[in-house]
């Protein structure tokens, strides 16, 4: 029996897989409802009946799974920004988790992957973007302490991901 499920559910798993793939959302523009948010820079969104999971282009959010501060207010800025909209994706590639890397532009026409910067939930996610624009709204939302900005010590979230020795 236990093996049965472990079959199901490597099945279930393949043709999620498979269905995000055979969709190739690359360099792709589609609109698509945002069904679910993880955290302040991942998002599912639900396109032609498939779930696409999202990472935010350009930014970089405190991370829920190891409880970094203001990773459930970034969370809850990213939902407010978009939860349960039809959103325009702007596909760019996919990462090696297979997520579709992508900038949002929500029903008001913000760009929610700009606007988590202004609002003080990310970082210029400078190691994979060279866009000036985040880096100069980061500065903006640090000279003004904004958000995590309060917090002098601030950690990057590319640095608290990595293992403590």
């Amino acid at each position: 029996m236990r093996n049965y499920r472990i079959l199901f559910l490597f099945l279930i798993v393949s043709c999620h897989s498979y269905a995000q793939n055979k969709l190739n959302l690359k360099n792709q523009t589609f609109v698509a409802k945002v069904t679910g948010v993880s955290d302040g820079d991942t998002m599912e969104v639900l396109y032609k009946n498939t779930r696409v999971k999202i990472r935010l282009a350009h930014i970089d959010c405190p991370e829920k799974r190891s409880a970094q501060p203001f990773n459930n207010e970034a969370k809850i800025t990213l939902s407010n920004l978009c939860f349960g909209q039809m959103v325009t994706v702007e596909g760019e590639k996919y990462d090696r988790y297979q997520r579709l890397i992508a900038v949002i532009i929500n029903k008001k026409k913000q760009n929610v992957n700009k606007e988590m910067i202004k609002a003080g939930m990310a970082w210029h996610f400078k190691k994979y973007s060279k866009n000036t624009e985040y880096a100069d709204l980061e500065l903006t939302a640090r000279k003004n302490s904004i958000g995590l900005w309060k917090d002098p010590n601030a950690v990057e979230p590319w640095l608290w991901r990595k293992p403590k020795r």
